[in-house]
């Protein structure tokens, strides 16, 4: 059908198959927390077959009652939900001398990794979890098997062929993700063993989903598979890799609840990391217009998939810094906030697999990384704290024209709680005057004010038509207005 009917129409019949009448679930106001298990903790050492921690592309050891333990951790840092990387059965062989560590290279749907322990240890990570008050999301693998999956050769009729990628019109759907196995899922079979796949795991008590590579699925079964997930309840985030605005708003019509704003985090990567000014940041910002549901949007500095943050500067002094910063920026605006396990610490590290090193825990830690931990607690802290940052609607005010490379101004708002936030991107300490009747904002004679976050030197004044700012460098901060 994909060769008959364009991308267009078939995504449109996709949003009406997946809207139905069941109620939204939402995760504004969550702060979510990304472990890829293999890198994170070992919790039994009995599981540990063909572990080189040497090898950055061989298994490490992690694996679900490590990362049960460890919740306390992740409870502590303040987040509230947790998303972990599959933990399907894995293919037994490696390709290109990786191990199926990372747990993208199915061979069995429902079943547990031995690496990582048991559909029971499952069980019981997901119980301790939501004990502790979090959610759980799983990662979802829809669009492909393992490369040696025994599957692929058991039921041929699963799987794209090249001829139909061949002809297809629509090559990111009918051909090979990185030549892994492409399933067919328009194939009936295929299409009851993925929303099986679903039902599954939800019944072993997920709560949302992050569904991968959503770009090379069938917009018409994506579809059915989120009308099924909405009507039980369950939060679906897509990752389609660079995403902007307007894909995200594309698919958020079709039933999605959330998609990562990969052109935020590029933006916030150049201007804070790479210093390159604040109105790349501005500009993605002024699209939020265009969402469905913007309080629902995943926002992020970096994932398993992308260097790390920190790495974006040679020296790891600068890199911790601006880390530290984005941290607090990232934690101002209006969306699910991501952090990837380590990002906390501001760990570095380049591409795949660099950007996958051994989780490292309090004991490990040096003091500017603890520093780092810190700054992130408290953030998190101030925003759960505030409903206007929360869950607040986001309005950008209008910066002078000279001043829009340095400084970033917006407010958040709920009900009658309100904050005014600043980025400020200059590298020394500055101070500015700005007219109230260009931002937008009213005179109402405020005091000197401190920012939010503990131990930040930020302050600003209201009087005689001007929003006085004394700001440090290189770092986001936010006032309480009312």
């Amino acid at each position: 059908m994909q060769n008959i009917l364009s991308l267009g129409v078939l995504l449109a019949l996709a949003g009406a198959s997946a809207q139905g009448n069941a109620p939204l679930t939402s995760y504004e106001g969550q702060v979510m927390y990304q472990v890829m298990p293999d890198r994170f903790f070992d919790g039994n050492t009995a599981n540990n077959a063909d572990v080189n921690r040497d090898d950055p592309r061989a298994w490490h050891g992690g694996d679900l009652k490590g990362l049960t333990q460890k919740l306390p951790y992740i409870k502590k840092l303040g987040a509230t939900a947790v998303w972990l990387t599959p933990v399907y059965q894995q293919q037994t062989q490696n390709f290109s001398d990786t191990a199926p560590y990372h747990g993208y290279w199915p061979a069995n749907f429902r079943r547990v990794d031995p690496h990582f322990g048991t559909l029971a240890d499952f069980g019981t990570f997901v119980k301790a979890t939501q004990a502790g008050g979090m959610r759980v999301v799983l990662d979802q693998v829809i669009n492909h098997y393992g490369y040696g999956a025994p599957a692929v050769k058991e039921h041929p009729a699963w799987f794209n062929t090249q001829a139909r990628c061949d002809a297809s019109r629509e090559k990111d759907i009918d051909c090979p993700l990185a030549g892994l196995p492409d399933l067919k899922q328009d194939n009936l079979e295929v299409r009851e063993l993925l929303l099986g796949n679903a039902r599954f795991w939800r019944d072993q008590g997920v709560q949302g989903f992050r569904y991968d590579a959503i770009k090379n699925v069938d917009p018409l079964f994506l579809g059915d598979l989120l009308s099924s997930d909405r009507a039980a309840g369950v939060w679906t985030l897509g990752e389609w890799y660079n995403a902007d605005s307007g894909t995200v708003a594309g698919w958020q019509r079709r039933g999605f609840d959330s998609l990562f704003l990969f052109s935020l985090q590029a933006a916030m990567k150049g201007s804070i990391m790479a210093g390159q000014g604040l109105d790349s940041v501005a500009a993605v910002l002024s699209r939020q217009g265009e969402l469905p549901r913007p309080g629902e949007v995943a926002l992020f500095l970096d994932n398993h998939d992308v260097p790390r943050f920190a790495q974006g500067s040679l020296f790891e002094d600068v890199g911790q810094a601006r880390t530290r910063y984005g941290l607090r920026a990232l934690m101002t605006l209006r969306g699910v906030p991501v952090i990837w396990q380590g990002t906390e610490i501001a760990m570095r590290g380049g591409t795949d697999p660099d950007n996958r090193r051994d989780m490292r825990f309090e004991t490990q830690w040096t003091p500017q990384e603890k520093a780092v931990f810190d700054v992130t607690r408290g953030a998190i802290k101030v925003r759960r704290d505030s409903p206007a940052l929360s869950k607040g609607t986001l309005t950008l005010l209008d910066t002078p024209a000279r001043l829009k490379n340095d400084l970033l101004l917006f407010t958040r708002e709920s009900g009658r709680h309100r904050v005014l936030v600043a980025w400020h991107g200059a590298k020394e300490r500055r101070s500015y005057s700005v007219r109230l009747d260009g931002l937008g904002l009213k005179d109402g004679g405020k005091p000197m004010m401190a920012s939010l976050f503990a131990g930040q030197n930020a302050k600003i004044k209201i009087s005689g038509g001007y929003l006085h700012l004394s700001l440090p460098p290189e770092d986001a901060s936010a006032f309480k207005l009312n």
